[in-house]
């Protein structure tokens, strides 16, 4: 039975684990994907998206919070250019995503030792994946969004361009011709 036993170990002790980890967000934020096991990817996201939510611009307001939440990613992170992209490029990108972060992507198996492989990347950063898909509306669950009632003055505006046209009856075809 595995009752309360949320952290795997992966093998190893705990500093080393910890070093382990450090090293592969740092990684991770560096070249925005990486290849690793599938346990080590579990243990990764799990280890750095608690650091990407304190890098938002929202936690970050003011120069003494912003301060304080630098200081606890590196003593997570312990590389300072690391820090410095995750504030940066990292926050802004991912500034309006509420959670999730990293996707992890399974790849097949290892061919020495067959072990499981996956690739972890930030989801923000993948533009070939995320290009097809349009940026979703941020609403609400308290009421109807702001954008609703421009869509609906739209729709009623294309509903009106779009009526067929009521042609005017043609007189004697052969008025027309003598016209010409």
């Amino acid at each position: 039975m595995r009752h309360g036993k949320k952290v795997n170990h992966l093998g190893r002790k705990a500093a080393h684990r910890k070093s382990m980890l450090a090293n592969m967000a740092c990684s991770l934020i560096e070249h925005k994907r990486i290849n690793t096991t599938v346990a080590k990817a579990k243990a990764l996201k799990q280890f750095v998206e608690p650091l990407i939510t304190k890098s938002k611009t929202e936690n970050n307001q003011t120069v003494e919070k912003g301060t304080h939440n630098r200081r606890i990613v590196f003593k997570s992170l312990r590389d300072k250019y690391a820090v410095t992209e995750l504030f940066g490029s990292v926050a802004e990108k991912v500034a309006d995503r509420p959670g999730g972060y990293t996707r992890i992507i399974k790849l097949g198996n290892r061919l020495g030792d067959n072990a499981d492989m996956a690739m972890i990347e930030l989801v923000d950063f993948n533009e070939i994946y995320n290009a097809g898909k349009p940026k979703k509306q941020k609403t609400t669950r308290r009421g109807r969004s702001k954008k609703s009632d421009d869509a609906t003055a739209v729709v009623e505006e294309t509903a009106k361009a779009e009526a067929p046209k009521v042609e005017e009856p043609k007189a004697d075809k052969k008025a027309d011709d003598a016209k010409e």
